[in-house]
């Protein structure tokens, strides 16, 4: 008999985790959005299930299993997200950076590495990247591929900076203080009103909003 336990709930719709017939699954639905950014939701859905489609195959993030319409069923991995796990060693930072030129040589920006939910520690200590909702696949991976993934490496960079800063080395230093120029544009212009939205509308604390909640996921 099958259960679903919620874990999130915006307005892009609703994240919950599935289970009593073989492994959990994760599950959004993106029919249960808000009715004015319904179609967004469902574009973010299906960019969602290319990204993964991309990453088939790839350990340690989720494997694209079904998309219906508003649902995307994807594998569920168990680990803690980066927050609770505080990984302070550097070779804990280097196999994330391994896996990140890992879904880059496949086409996959994340685009949302700066939110540590999204980060996990598994089980057995491994690295893992969840919540592809941002995601951008591109076959050519052209310049602004190659922006988008520059900043997937700074903000993870930043994470190392929070908990083990004493392992950067100096070009990962140069790396953190040389922003993109699109990186830029965003901070003085768009992400004062995307906080705004994102904590005095929707209500998201730091570490919300893009990534599946819950104890372990």
């Amino acid at each position: 008999m099958q259960s679903e336990r919620r874990l999130k709930k915006d307005l892009f719709g609703e994240v919950a985790i599935r289970s009593g017939e073989g492994p959990p699954v994760i599950v959004r639905d993106a029919g249960k959005a808000n009715w004015c950014v319904r179609p967004l939701a469902r574009y973010l859905l299906r960019r969602e299930a290319t990204a993964l489609a991309a990453l088939e195959g790839l350990d340690c993030v989720p494997q694209l299993i079904d998309i219906q319409n508003t649902i995307l069923v994807r594998s569920y991995l168990d680990g803690a997200p980066m927050q609770d796990a505080r990984p302070c060693e550097a070779t804990w930072f280097n196999a994330a950076a391994r896996l990140l030129r890992r879904l880059h040589r496949a086409g996959v920006v994340h685009n949302d590495l700066a939110k540590e939910p999204n980060i996990l520690v598994l089980n057995d200590d491994s690295p893992a990247f969840i919540d592809f909702q941002l995601a951008t696949y591109s076959s050519r991976r052209g310049r602004l591929f190659r922006i988008a993934a520059y900043e997937d490496i700074r903000h993870l960079l930043k994470h190392k900076r929070t908990y083990c800063a004493k392992h950067l080395t100096q070009r990962e230093r140069n790396i953190l203080a040389n922003p993109s120029p699109v990186s830029r544009v965003w901070m003085a212009t768009i992400k004062p009103i995307y906080l705004f939205v994102t904590r005095r509308v929707m209500g998201w604390a730091d570490r919300e909003g893009a990534g599946d909640r819950g104890a372990q996921q």
